[in-house]
């Protein structure tokens, strides 16, 4: 993970005091083994109320930023929504995704502080990592996300909260897809 690209999303987050977590394979880095990535993924705690302010701290000259009106639709997707910004300078993009169901609110309401190259960086709980990626390999079977939990489940296993893993697990479905991952 190049630390000074991550930082060129998270900084403006953090000094707007917007609440996010960093999740997806910048999250897997930090609680895993370290791979190659081409984006962060990090989910936003926003309303409607919030677009402006997310469309000046990814100002047109240093990024490109969404029309403000495909980002208050995808606020209210059922399902939940989510939108890029991408650094026009290194081609860095950030997958943004709007906390909306159960599991979102979970996961911010546990979220961690890290310190990554001074700055604070709030990470998506390891469970609620492990939760999508394995939700990710049931929607496209990719081998990538089980060989992300395996290498967390060697490196941070301490760090989980097992009995809120596997309930997630059991209540999203994931049981089959959490066999294959834990062998």
């Amino acid at each position: 993970m190049n630390e000074d690209l991550f930082l060129l999303f998270i900084v403006p987050l953090n000094r707007a005091k917007v609440a996010y977590m960093v999740t997806g394979s910048a999250a897997v880095t930090v609680y895993g083994e370290p791979r190659l990535t081409n984006d962060v993924d990090i989910v936003l705690s926003i309303s409607r109320s919030d677009v402006d302010l997310l469309s000046t701290l990814y100002s047109n000259e240093m990024f490109y930023f969404p029309p403000a009106d495909v980002v208050h639709q995808e606020l209210v997707r059922s399902n939940g929504g989510g939108f890029n910004v991408i650094h026009h300078e290194t081609g860095f993009k950030a997958d943004f995704y709007v906390a909306q169901d159960a599991l979102h609110r979970w996961g911010m309401e546990r979220r961690i502080s890290v310190d990554i190259s001074g700055e604070q960086v709030w990470l998506a709980p390891p469970e609620y990592v492990i939760l999508r990626k394995l939700q990710f390999h049931e929607e496209g079977g990719s081998e990538k996300h089980l060989r992300d939990i395996q290498g967390m489940l060697r490196i941070s296993a301490g760090l989980l909260d097992t009995g809120a893993l596997m309930q997630w697990v059991h209540e999203l479905g994931l049981t089959e897809s959490w066999k294959k991952a834990a062998r």
